[in-house]
């Protein structure tokens, strides 16, 4: 059993390592040892077993996340002058690559429930420039998929995904990285399939973007020294590789027990005063790369919200709880895109989000008597702060397969 007084992370790589350390040191000694340290076997077996793992045809490594998104666009030839669809509750990532490649990111809001794009809202900010959507996987669960690929073949758009927190997810029958022309993955070491820095991963069924992604990532080389269009250097290394294969076998179960951290944090927090929990949407398999409610105080400001959420934080904090807010500043009201145009108050649930959300500890290794020291200590707070008999809010109810 837990005990009372030890911390508890928002999430523990030690307790993974453990189960595959010995192994893997082996493994990263024998690289060093062999002097061959890029774009090896360990990287073609990786591509070759994420493609099998999503559904897809190819998978092509590269250097993070961020690459992966960025050379995704300039693969399908988004640049400037063009506009891709996008939500603005997201990581930066998401719309920088669409901004680095010259293009305009247009911010389409997000959905209450599931926090993904809300695909009512999508074909009204289409114009003659829109070249491609990309969608967000939030947290661990596909985006809408059916209504945006419906977009795609009546505009004749390209649909690029952001899977970088939802590896393993499901669409109805398919994984996400499957659903798209192309769709990318982050295996920064937080994620629920993450490395021992940064790496990243492209997947697609297209043979010609494919062939493409494979030599912009090594400075637009299809043979080597000849260099058939500019490229980038962004090639994945083999102990990253290493570390991801030796990983990749356990990410079922892993995600699967990330599911059962889940429902008993469903299960503790259901009458929790000020808190509306996460929703998993029908036909959809989460993956619950984070656990995130949201903090009310029942008022319409979105600062009164936010002031509860920190102090929820601080407070579990002083507990030696973790917690994290991911997102605090949705994207439109950045500066880093002050350029577009965009103002507080042009997407209301997005901002309302960044007042709410707060991420609790979540790793496949989190026992019961954790998540239900959190959940006491969130209920107790939070009860302490509206009174102690504040109803429950009422959440939508836990849907599809969770």
């Amino acid at each position: 059993m837990a005990e009372a007084n030890q911390a508890i992370q928002i999430l523990d790589l030690k307790e993974q390592y453990k189960q595959f350390g010995a192994e893997l040191e082996k493994t990263v000694i024998d690289i060093l040892r062999s002097g061959h340290y890029i774009l090896g076997s360990y990287v073609a077996k990786l591509e070759k077993d994420v493609a099998e793992f999503c559904g897809a045809k190819h998978a092509i490594a590269v250097a993070n996340g961020t690459d992966a998104l960025e050379l995704a666009l300039w693969a399908a030839d988004i640049g400037p002058g063009d506009e891709v669809i996008t939500p603005p509750f997201t990581f930066a990532a998401t719309a920088e690559a669409i901004a680095l490649r010259g293009a305009t990111p247009v911010f389409v809001d997000v959905e209450p429930q599931s926090f993904n794009v809300n695909t009512d809202l999508i074909e009204r900010a289409i114009s003659s420039k829109t070249k491609a959507i990309l969608p967000v996987h939030l947290y661990g669960q596909a985006a809408n998929m059916q209504p945006i690929l419906k977009l795609k073949e009546k505009y004749g758009l390209r649909v690029i995904e952001d899977n970088a927190q939802a590896i393993g997810a499901m669409y109805g029958e398919r994984y996400t990285g499957s659903l798209g022309d192309l769709a990318c993955i982050s295996f920064y070491p937080t994620k629920n399939l993450g490395a021992a820095g940064d790496a990243g991963m492209i997947t697609t069924n297209d043979d010609v973007l494919a062939e493409r992604l494979r030599a912009i990532r090594a400075h637009g080389m299809r043979k080597r020294y000849y260099h058939d269009e500019l490229g980038r250097n962004s090639r994945l290394d083999e102990i990253q590789a290493a570390v991801l294969l030796a990983k990749l076998p356990h990410l079922h179960q892993w995600n699967s027990q990330r599911r059962q951290v889940a429902a008993w944090y469903q299960e503790q927090l259901k009458h929790c005063p000020g808190v509306v929990l996460p929703t998993v949407s029908p036909g959809n398999t989460h993956v619950w790369h984070q656990y995130t409610i949201r903090v009310t105080s029942g008022s319409s400001n979105n600062a009164d919200d936010a002031k509860l959420r920190d102090e929820l934080a601080a407070e579990l904090s002083s507990r030696g709880i973790s917690s994290m807010c991911y997102y605090p500043v949705p994207l439109h009201v950045q500066e880093a895109f002050s350029a577009y145009g965009y103002k507080g108050g042009d997407f209301i649930v997005s901002e309302k989000l960044a007042a709410q959300v707060l991420s609790l500890p979540m790793y496949p290794e989190l026992k019961q008597e954790q998540v239900k020291r959190v959940a006491a200590a969130i209920t107790e707070i939070m009860s302490a702060k509206l009174g102690v008999g504040a109803p429950a809010v009422v959440a939508q109810p836990f849907l599809g397969s969770a």
